[in-house]
Formats: structure tokens, sequence, C-alpha cells
């Protein structure tokens, strides 16, 4: 099969479309036929070395596609079901991928809007299940017209919470649309969260990394109350929980996907794509920072 792959680190120019052996799945995965894989931050920084340090690496960890083998055990799928879901393993960018977690694609999803969604929600459901955010609480969200971002605003909204959001002023509407309230970015942050909230709010998600850590502690009453999935150096600092994929993956979130969409409560961010030869290309987009919502990868 014809995958991502990488013998050295450094820019998008290092990626390589390689053939590899066709992998195998295991006990309770299955292997997809893939047909579109998600493209996220991760992946370029594995890419310059700041996560493993073996070489050579592939490339991916979420995805879409058709089932085309069972793992033992497996029972709730049948091959040429449309499932997306995890590459535990982090090739996900290949013909074929093995999925560790995975659900059925929610019916009105194409392949390319469902690979765009595994990272992002399970991040945002992750991070809110830490926070404890129920109905009538007022979450704070610094970054919050990403794909993580706009996912964690749709869903605190969806369990009944107040959502304020931090964006550029051209995305406030687009936070409008996603039932936030929404604010800038920059000098006077805190006083324009405090025109909204003049107590501060109940708790706060940081999913931009800015370095505004002390400023969401001092809004959320206390360090506690703060959650963010994107500064560690931050969160050593100042005492914050720093939440990723080790103390336990939101998983369920797949699952859920398909009600909170027929119920009305869940879009999809926008998406860009790219054919899978083009991967250097999607990570110079995603570099840049100039794409609103998710890239993709086309493959097949």
């Amino acid at each position: 099969m014809k995958a991502v792959r990488f013998s050295e680190f450094g820019g998008p120019q290092v990626l390589e479309i390689v053939d590899l052996p066709d992998p195998r799945p295991g006990p309770g995965q299955v292997r997809i036929a893939v047909r579109a894989a998600g493209v996220n931050a991760s992946d370029w920084k594995k890419r310059q070395g700041l996560m493993d340090e073996a070489l050579p690496q592939t490339m991916g960890y979420e995805a879409a596609g058709l089932v085309d083998e069972l793992g033992d055990g497996v029972t709730d799928v049948a091959v040429g079901d449309p499932v997306f879901g995890f590459s535990m393993e982090g090739a996900a960018q290949a013909e074929l991928a093995v999925l560790s977690h995975y659900a059925p694609i929610p019916p009105s999803l194409g392949f390319p809007v469902a690979a765009a969604l595994p990272a992002a929600i399970e991040t945002a459901t992750r991070a809110l299940d830490r926070l404890g955010v129920v109905r009538d609480c007022t979450l704070l969200i610094n970054g919050a017209s990403g794909s993580v971002g706009s996912a964690a605003v749709q869903f605190a909204v969806a369990r009944g919470a107040r959502v304020i959001g931090s964006a550029g002023r051209a995305n406030h509407d687009y936070l409008r649309s996603l039932g936030a309230e929404p604010v800038a970015y920059g000098e006077g942050f805190v006083e324009r969260v405090r025109a909204l909230a003049p107590a501060g709010v109940d708790r706060a998600l940081d999913v931009a990394g800015s370095g505004i850590l002390p400023e969401l502690i001092g809004l959320a009453n206390g360090a506690a109350h703060v959650v963010t999935v994107a500064d560690f150096a931050g969160a050593q600092r100042h005492g914050v929980a720093f939440s990723r994929g080790e103390d336990g993956r939101a998983v369920h979130a797949l699952a859920e996907m398909g009600d909170l969409i027929d119920a009305g409560l869940f879009s999809p961010p926008p998406i860009r794509t790219f054919p899978l030869a083009e991967v250097a290309d999607a990570h110079r987009a995603g570099e840049d920072g100039h794409v609103r919502g998710k890239i993709v990868l086309l493959i097949g």
C-alpha cells in the first residue's frame, strides 16, 4: 500500500509517499480502505521531531473509510461498513489503516468531513469532561473558532452551558452561529470578558496556547477551574491541568456524533482537501495558519 512517511526530521519537503506492507488488525481493531484522513498540528510537530525520536515514521491519527478486515472479537461492524476513528499507531495517511477506536459514520456525513472529526471531537469532549462542564455553567474558551474550539463550543452549548469564546473578529459571526458569545483576542481581553461576565466564569478552556493562562486563571477564579490542551509548559508553570490522551481518551464522543448531528446540535467545521500526493502542501497550508477549520487528505 501507499503511505506517507518521513525518514528525517524537517520541513514538509521531508514527507514521501512510499510503498509499505499492508497492516493487519489486532483483536478489537478493524482495518479500513481509507477514503480520507485528517491532518493535525500534531502531524507537523511529529515531522519536526518534537514528539517521537525514532525514524522513519508514518503519519496520521484519524481516518474514515470502508471496513475491509476485522480483528478477532469485532462484532459491531461488518466488512464494507463506513466508519471513522483513530489510528493509534499514527499511520492513517495511507491507503489502508488499522483503527483501534471507531464508530459508524453518521449518514449525513461524507468521508472527508468524517475524517476531519475524530481528533477534534475527542479532544473537546475530554477537556469538557475534565472541567465538569454542565448545564448553567459559564465556560470561557480561548481559541474557539478552530476545529477543536468550535467542537468544544457546540458540545458545551448542547450540555446547557453558556459559552464565551475568543477569536479574531473575522470569526465572531461564526461563533455566534454556534451559540457562543464572541470576544476579541489581544489587549483588553480580560475587560471584554468581564463586560459579559462581571463575576468571572465558572470554567476556562485554553485551545489556542497563546500564553494567557494567568488571565484565564484570574477570570475562572483559580487554576483548578482551567484546562489547557495546547500549552504544556504554561500548564506546568501555572499549576493548570494539561489534558492529553494519556490521561484517558473520550472515545465515546465518536458514537455520540450521530445523535448530536440529527438533533441539530453539531455542525462540522469547514474543510480544505488535498490529494494524498500533495501531503507536503497540506502541511504547509496548516502551518501557515490561514485555513479555518480542518485540512483533509483524500485517498482512493
